[in-house]
């Protein structure tokens, strides 16, 4: 929902000892899922946030977990119930209907045309979606309030593209042998996550034209908000390669997918003369500090000063902004760590107010990894609240 700014002053940060989580299921005999609120900023840092001539509007990304991923096997430490569809479903959409968020970046979206495009209408929401390429049956999809955004134009991104770009020769990529920007923690995630993408899927890895063939899709819209204002925001929603032993695809990707973001900026301000705000969000498989998390934030790669690129779009993180990168928004035994991003252009126009707060390391709930009857998939979702700020 769209919000005016001078009904934010009354919130305010509660007590450490406070529960901001609201049960959300009324069941008895088995938890619910979670459903956490959003902490506004200290108003010492985002000095926007009484203004009373500026309205906000909230964006939540989370990646729901595909059903098509979800076996048995590849989650034995999960209650079985928590693992079918009917309950995770059901799950799923009493969260994403807690954030009263207007505009959901989901991703890992397989069952949209039968579950998730209606049941988020009858919410209030329209939606657009791609799925992914090849056999892959999850894609990506923006949900927005159509009372609140008006959906102006769209472009689909398939990095699959980077292919053809590769026998065009603009774009390098390394081989198996002589990528070696693996971490440990890159390790464990690779062992966690090998569920959705096997060896034999892969063919010859030291082929660019068959590395760089992922199936991994993004797409960007442009709205234009139903205020007064009439501001245009541009929103990217994406999902990166998993395999951190392959960081020069993923980093590929985001170059990709920045370059896209500038050309889409531009015509979006020629075609409806305007300055639109840019905002970013999706599962990045990065976590804070690598080669992707490192060139979406900064424009360098971490190898070396000669390699150091200007970066299209800059682009901050709003957790990294308003509080501190989250310990994780991934929790598995196998992986625990940050992978999920929502990123803004911090060009005055727009602004966070607030933020969905996240579990600690030891909070109850995340407890033996997810998903679980608190949490309904493996990752657990951001999200900001922005305030547009009237020239």
């Amino acid at each position: 929902m769209l919000r005016c700014s001078f009904l934010l002053p009354h919130l305010s940060a509660p007590s450490p000892s406070f529960s901001r989580v609201i049960r959300c299921s009324k069941m008895s005999m088995t938890p619910g899922p979670l459903c956490r609120k959003f902490v506004p900023v200290e108003q010492s840092e985002i000095s926007s946030m009484s203004k009373p001539d500026g309205f906000n509007f909230r964006l939540v990304s989370y990646n729901i977990l595909a059903q098509a991923y979800v076996k048995s096997a590849s989650f034995p430490y999960s209650p079985s119930p928590c693992l079918k569809w009917k309950a995770r479903s059901q799950a799923i959409l009493t969260v994403l209907k807690s954030f009263e968020a207007d505009f959901l970046c989901l991703q890992e979206v397989d069952e949209y045309d039968s579950f998730y495009k209606k049941n988020l209408e009858s919410l209030g929401y329209a939606s657009i979606y791609i799925q992914r390429s090849g056999k892959k049956k999850d894609g990506c999809g923006i949900f927005y309030k159509h009372n609140i955004a008006e959906l102006v134009i769209e472009e689909k991104i398939d990095y699959n593209d980077l292919v053809n770009s590769v026998q065009d020769g603009r774009t390098s990529c390394m081989d198996k042998d002589g990528n070696s920007l693996t971490s440990e923690t890159e390790s464990e995630l690779k062992n966690d996550l090998e569920l959705k993408d096997t060896e034999n899927d892969r063919g010859d890895p030291n082929d660019p034209r068959v590395r760089l063939k992922r199936d991994c899709v993004g797409i960007m819209a442009a709205f234009r908000l139903k205020n007064p204002s009439c501001h245009h925001v541009i929103i990217a929603n994406t999902h990166l390669y998993w395999d951190p032993e392959w960081a020069d695809v993923k980093l590929a990707q985001a170059k990709y997918l920045l370059s896209r973001l500038v050309e889409f900026k531009k015509l979006v301000a020629d075609k409806f003369d305007c300055t639109p705000s840019v905002l970013v969000a999706g599962d990045f498989n990065s976590v804070p500090g690598d080669q992707v998390y490192q060139y979406i934030v900064s424009g360098t790669t971490l190898v070396g000063a000669e390699t150091a690129e200007d970066l299209p779009i800059p682009l901050s993180s709003v957790y990294a902004f308003t509080r501190g990168e989250p310990q994780f928004t991934n929790c598995t035994p196998g992986f625990t760590g940050t992978l999920d991003y929502i990123l803004f252009s911090p060009s005055g126009d727009i602004k966070p107010v607030s933020y969905l707060e996240l579990p600690e390391t030891e909070s109850s709930d995340i407890n033996g990894g997810l998903p679980n009857y608190y949490h309904p998939s493996d990752h657990l979702p951001v999200g900001a609240e922005f305030e547009v700020v009237q020239a």
